[in-house]
């Protein structure tokens, strides 16, 4: 092969790589760009905030009246709307009731999934799978399979709990 020929190839192999990068750019500018990236962030982000929400909301510490009120706080910040505001109006006879009762609650949600996202509106519909450890104050606890359907919403700190309905296990919806 020829000094010529080598120097050919090389140019050609120089031309093929700067266009192969030059499509790998364009490419990533279009998909950073994509409106179904930004849609698919936001699903997630509706789902991993739901979940951890849901986490809270099906948990409460009653060993203690400092450890339910911090409980009965963790829930308001897990809710907004309707929720937040039953939440609210119910918080004292729920902490005296909690606080009486000293049972332990650990939630853990075992399989979630959005239903419906409404990017634009802010709204998402969520079903999730809780495992609920129960431990009483004396005796022995055990755990609950419950089924949630949640409403979403967007605030200024991420996605909250607007409505929290049970479903029953076994239930087609």
């Amino acid at each position: 092969m020829s000094d010529r020929t080598r120097t050919g190839l090389g140019w050609a192999a120089l031309l093929a790589a700067v266009l192969v990068c030059a499509l790998g750019t364009w490419s990533y500018a279009q998909a950073r760009g994509d409106d179904t990236l930004a849609y698919a962030k936001s699903r997630d982000a509706a789902l991993a905030d739901g979940r951890r929400h849901l986490t809270r909301l099906t948990s409460m510490d009653g060993k203690s009246a400092a450890s339910v009120k911090s409980g009965l706080t963790a829930w308001l910040d897990a809710s907004t709307g309707p929720l937040h505001d039953r939440l609210e109006r119910t918080r004292k006879k729920d902490e005296g009731e909690l606080t009486e009762s000293g049972a332990t609650a650990r939630g853990k949600v075992t399989d979630a999934a959005l239903t419906a996202l409404d990017d634009r509106a802010g709204t998402a519909a969520l079903i999730a799978t809780v495992d609920v450890a129960i431990t009483p104050r004396t005796g022995k606890g055990g755990t609950e399979r419950k089924r949630f359907e949640a409403t979403l919403a967007r605030t200024g700190n991420g996605w909250k709990i607007k409505a929290l309905d049970a479903l029953p296990v076994g239930s087609g919806s």
